[in-house]
């Protein structure tokens, strides 16, 4: 009889002989998505839908309201009397203030428009919202080019060397109507985010405090 080659409880028995492969896990499946998570989305598209909406709506209403602003202008500004002597046009009062009193009119008007625009914006919307605040400014903005233009465009003739020939010499007529400092026209939309800022803070609805939110069940 031959002994075996290899003595029992040899460590090295075994070694010449491939490790066999560990069974594949099956696949997990992902898991479905949550009912409350497909509504939190549905809804949160459907209020930034809502605030485009009303963005829109803000910044044509406001837009619009810059022919009301024109026209008040034309209405109030004072007019800077001006005469001729056939040869040159001169002022008839030189010390007048009627030029600067149209650049205070306007932006009189644009701080009283911006006032009342933001009032209504909130009003409407006091939750607030970038797009909604964006639309203020951009409309306070075209609200005043447009009135600015409209204003000069009704005023008196921008041709002063043809409107003194039209009256003729020695007979007073009004300059045209202009906007000597151009800063006027950031009047509106400055008081229409200064005014939307604090009515937002003192009625926008508040967060929650951490002690007040309701326990999640166990």
């Amino acid at each position: 009889m031959s002994a075996p080659l290899t003595p029992p409880g040899d460590p090295s028995a075994g070694h010449d002989r491939a490790p066999e492969p560990a069974p594949a896990s099956p696949p997990v499946p992902p898991a479905p998505p949550a009912p409350h998570d497909d509504a939190a989305r549905e809804a949160a598209r459907a209020e930034a839908r809502a605030e485009l909406r009303t963005a829109a709506v803000v910044l044509a209403a406001v837009t619009v309201c810059g022919v009301l602003l024109g026209l008040l202008w034309v209405w109030l500004a004072p007019r800077v009397p001006l005469i001729s002597d056939g040869k040159a046009v001169y002022l008839r009062n030189t010390e007048g203030e009627q030029a600067i009193g149209a650049d205070g009119w306007f932006g009189l008007l644009g701080v009283g428009f911006g006032a009342l625009s933001a009032a209504a914006v909130v009003w409407v919307r006091r939750v607030g919202g970038i797009a909604v605040v964006v639309a203020l400014a951009a409309g306070s903005l075209l609200a005043s080019l447009i009135g600015w233009r409209l204003g000069v465009w009704l005023g008196p003739a921008q041709d002063v060397v043809a409107h003194a020939r039209a009256v003729g010499k020695g007979v007073v007529f009004d300059a045209p109507l202009k906007l000597a400092a151009k800063g006027m026209l950031l009047a509106w939309p400055l008081a229409a985010m200064a005014v939307h800022l604090g009515l937002t803070a003192l009625f926008a609805p508040k967060d929650p405090e951490p002690d007040e939110l309701p326990l999640a069940p166990h």
